[in-house]
């Protein structure tokens, strides 16, 4: 040991007054900041308590934290949209579409409105992960081939769905269909029936807004196409995803599983919901998931993954009077009404719901659902579970009939 350090281990201790570090600490803030700098001086305070320390009611969940830790925190509030409120603007816009001079397919890409979650500051989202516009095409529409690097779906609302064309695959669709188009695939929607068509948009955008990889590629071109092309070419007829691999347990070894070049995409592209229908009634004897009723995932045939790396999808059947138990996960949910009316409490508020309306069930918030019609309700569901699985944060709980929080098995 050196005799400055001896001589440094032996100073007596400094009689000064302790400063107030926190009040100095703050003060170097205002120099800091102009370089963009903050000099650390609170907790971190996350909108999210933690999901297995807080194991009461819906209150103090998703609370929002104050100082500059909380700054610009955002937090998904459940909410609801009616059709008797957004059906009258997607008549609207379809009125000024069929006496437009230029499409407004032309310069805004979509005839369509785009449903914002109050708690998310104005942004274009539902969730944080992520986006929901809901469409409508006049007869003769067509929205040109385009790929870009976010995941969507389309999910029909009217009786006649038009069609998307999916890396040559034409999906001529109907009410309760499930159209996806994964990441990387070129696809073209159109009207080419005599009435208008309603669809629901969900994409993942606001994710590939935070990873900084969102990008649309407009200038497509076909199999010796010199030029841009609007519409692809229909290389497989309407239904041929459903021939390869609508049987289940069977899988075609004569084909590649591969659709445009995202990683691992989902090899069906068109889920008919007819069968949907089919497949959630002919199990409604089952005594089904006392949180979820008889609840049926859509799935990747070729692997039985889930159709998407970060959207989840589902379809649930509740019969009349059913009331699931109260459950919660880690993941943000959206859900429309397909058939039947009821109720859904999520975060301690109460929303009814029928026929096309639409709520959002923030992530982690506990929920659950009531039939209160005579009849059965279908609920269709588009979550970011896939998302949370996959980065290995996943949690559900459930509520016992005596209150009991349990670990639900993922």
């Amino acid at each position: 040991m050196t005799a400055a350090a001896t001589k440094q281990k032996t100073a007596p201790a400094s009689t000064a007054a302790p400063v107030k570090a926190r009040e100095l600490m703050e003060q170097l803030n205002a120099d800091a900041g102009k370089l963009n700098i903050w000099v650390r001086t609170e907790l971190n305070a996350p909108a999210q308590r933690a999901w297995f320390a807080d194991t009461g009611g819906a209150s103090g969940v998703g609370k929002l934290a104050t100082g500059r830790v909380a700054a610009n925190q955002i937090k998904t509030l459940p909410c609801r949209w009616r059709w008797k409120d957004y059906g009258p603007f997607l008549e609207r816009i379809e009125a000024i579409a069929r006496r437009a001079d230029v499409s407004p397919i032309e310069f805004a890409d979509r005839q369509s409105i785009l449903l914002t979650n109050p708690g998310l500051g104005g942004r274009l989202q539902v969730t944080t992960t992520m986006r929901t516009a809901i469409s409508i095409y006049t007869p003769g529409d067509v929205a040109p081939a385009h790929v870009h690097s976010a995941n969507a779906s389309r999910t029909i609302l009217s009786e006649r769905g038009g069609y998307t064309n999916v890396e040559g695959e034409r999906c001529e669709a109907v009410r309760g269909d499930l159209i996806v188009t994964p990441n990387g695939t070129w696809h073209d929607h159109g009207n080419d029936s005599t009435t208008p068509v309603i669809w629901i948009d969900m994409l993942d955008w606001p994710l590939m807004e935070v990873l900084d990889c969102a990008w649309v590629d407009m200038d497509f071109r076909g199999a010796g196409e010199k030029s841009n092309a609007k519409i692809q070419k229909s290389v497989h007829t309407n239904g041929y995803s459903g021939r390869l691999y609508g049987h289940g347990g069977l899988k075609p070894t004569f084909v590649s599983h591969q659709r445009g070049w995202g990683q691992n995409p989902d090899a069906m592209i068109h889920y008919r919901g007819a069968d949907v229908r089919e497949a959630l009634h002919g199990l409604r004897d089952e005594k089904g998931d006392p949180h979820e009723g008889i609840q049926m995932q859509f799935v990747n045939p070729v692997n039985g993954a889930p159709v998407g790396t970060v959207m989840d999808y589902a379809a649930q059947l509740l019969r009349p009077g059913e009331e699931t138990l109260p459950k919660r996960e880690t993941c943000a949910t959206f859900m429309v009404v397909m058939e039947g009316q009821g109720y859904t409490e999520v975060g301690g508020q109460r929303f009814e719901w029928e026929r096309n309306d639409i709520v959002v069930m923030p992530n982690f918030l506990w929920r659950h659902h009531v039939n209160t019609g005579k009849q059965d309700a279908v609920l269709y569901t588009t979550s970011d579970a896939s998302l949370m699985r996959n980065i290995g944060q996943y949690r559900a709980q459930g509520r016992t009939l005596d209150g009991r929080v349990t670990q639900l098995v993922a």
